[in-house]
Order: C-alpha cells, then sequence, then structure tokens
C-alpha cells in the first residue's frame, strides 16, 4: 500500500507515518525500486500496535526502544516481555487512576440529578 493509502486506512497523516519511521517507532518499511514506501502486511501491523500503544498513553521512548529490541533478535525476548510487563504496570495504574476519577464525577453528577429531581417536585407542588 502506498503511504496515501495507509494514511486513510489508520486517519493518520502521512508525515507522522514518516514521523514514525524515521524516530524508529516502527521498522523501516520496504520500499519499491523507485524509493517509494511500499507498506506491506507487517508494516501495518506495526503501524496499528503503535497507534493502539499511543491511544493507551504508552510512552514514545518505550516504544522505540521495544522496536530496537526487535530488531535485535531473539536475544531480546526477555527484555521485550520485560518492557511489555512495565507498561502494563503503568497503563492498569492510569486506569485504576482514572476509574477512580470517573467514579467521582458519576456520583457528583447523581447528586445534581438527585438535587434537580427535589427541585422538580417542588416545582410540581406550587
Amino acid at each position: 500500500m502506498t503511504i496515501a493509502e495507509v494514511s486513510k486506512k489508520y486517519d493518520i497523516t502521512a508525515d507522522t507515518l514518516r514521523y514514525y519511521e524515521r524516530i524508529g517507532l516502527i521498522p523501516p518499511v520496504p520500499r519499491t525500486k523507485s524509493g517509494i514506501r511500499n507498506y506491506d502486511d507487517a508494516s501495518c501491523g506495526w503501524i496499528e500496535l503503535m497507534i493502539c500503544m499511543r491511544k493507551a498513553g504508552v510512552q514514545i521512548e518505550a516504544l522505540i526502544e521495544y522496536v530496537a529490541l526487535f530488531r535485535q533478535g531473539d536475544l531480546t525476548i526477555d527484555a521485550r516481555k520485560n518492557l511489555l510487563v512495565e507498561q502494563r504496570e503503568q497503563l492498569v495504574e492510569r486506569m485504576n487512576a482514572m476509574q477512580v476519577s470517573l467514579d467521582r464525577l458519576n456520583a457528583k453528577i447523581d447528586r445534581y440529578e438527585k438535587g434537580l429531581m427535589v427541585t422538580e417536585k417542588r416545582l410540581q407542588e406550587l
């Protein structure tokens, strides 16, 4: 696929795709004989992974490290797993903090809704 097709498929700009490749966030994309990027299934898999991880809040530096380790081969399997486990732990912490915030927000909204119901009843009694 061309960069334009990949950009459209994943709703990500071509500049971002080039940036991801330049900084090592995704492995080098295969190119045609004329040097044009030709995204294959493996390249798209990396893009999907990075989009997912970035949406989850995983830091770019950790993802770059993961890709670098991956490119070094099977000797880095343990290091890659450890990196992913660490990122998962950080994600769980963020999710727990977000849940606390969501619970508090829901409680606040619930109080407003209960308060509005009381006000509505008072107005109906008039």
